[in-house]
């Protein structure tokens, strides 16, 4: 795979305008996926908004962290075992029914910006919010390709294997991970793949 040198501020700015041509769709959906801890999904996504806003687009931030299931279910095996972290934790259903199906063509436009306080173990109770014609919903997280989520433009932040273990702060669960790219093969299903080994100095994917 052949990468290209990029600063932060300009993978931004070139996601900006990415993102910025997509106008097949009255609402758009974006996935910034990568490894918990190990890649700057969150910070990524969050350097998004504002440009986007700039360019006339509304922009919402959505943690898939914030649809993980209760610790009832994501624990059932166990608090560290990597095939329930890869299987069980999100709430895919839940992502799918309240964030991504609103945004399709005949969608209601209004989505639940989060589900399930993990660390409290409750529901945050929070309110729908109604996205514009034009508004770009943006969703961070890990493990979000490969499962039938309806996204229009998927970024995967990819570490070497090496790096993968070294920065993935839960050494239990680097199997997940692995299993990923084994099972899902993110860098072939996403958009955009950029090599986050050094997170101040990524490179992006060039066919």
């Amino acid at each position: 795979m052949r990468y290209r040198p990029i600063s932060p501020a300009v993978l931004a700015e070139e996601l900006t305008e990415r993102i910025g041509a997509l106008t097949e769709r009255p609402r758009i959906a974006v996935a910034i996926d990568g490894a918990a801890g190990a890649t700057e999904t969150t910070e990524l996504a969050d350097a998004l908004v504002e440009p986007l806003r700039l360019r006339g687009r509304a922009a919402l931030r959505v943690s898939a962290r914030d649809f993980l299931r209760p610790a009832s279910l994501r624990f059932e095996h166990g608090r560290t075992n990597p095939d329930a972290r890869y299987t069980d934790w999100l709430d895919l259903g839940a992502l799918r029914r309240e964030v991504l199906d609103p945004l399709a063509g005949r969608g209601s436009g209004e989505i639940l910006p989060s589900l399930w306080d993990a660390e409290r173990d409750r529901a945050t109770r929070a309110a729908r919010v109604a996205v514009p014609k034009g508004g770009v919903v943006i969703v961070d997280g890990e493990l979000l390709l490969g499962a039938g989520l309806a996204f229009d433009l998927a970024v995967h932040l990819w570490l070497s294997p090496a790096a993968l273990r070294r920065r993935v702060p839960d050494a239990w669960a680097v199997p997940a991970y692995e299993r990923y790219e084994e099972e899902a093969d993110p860098s072939a299903l996403a958009d955009v793949v950029v090599r986050v080994d050094d997170p101040r100095h990524p490179a992006l994917y060039t066919p």
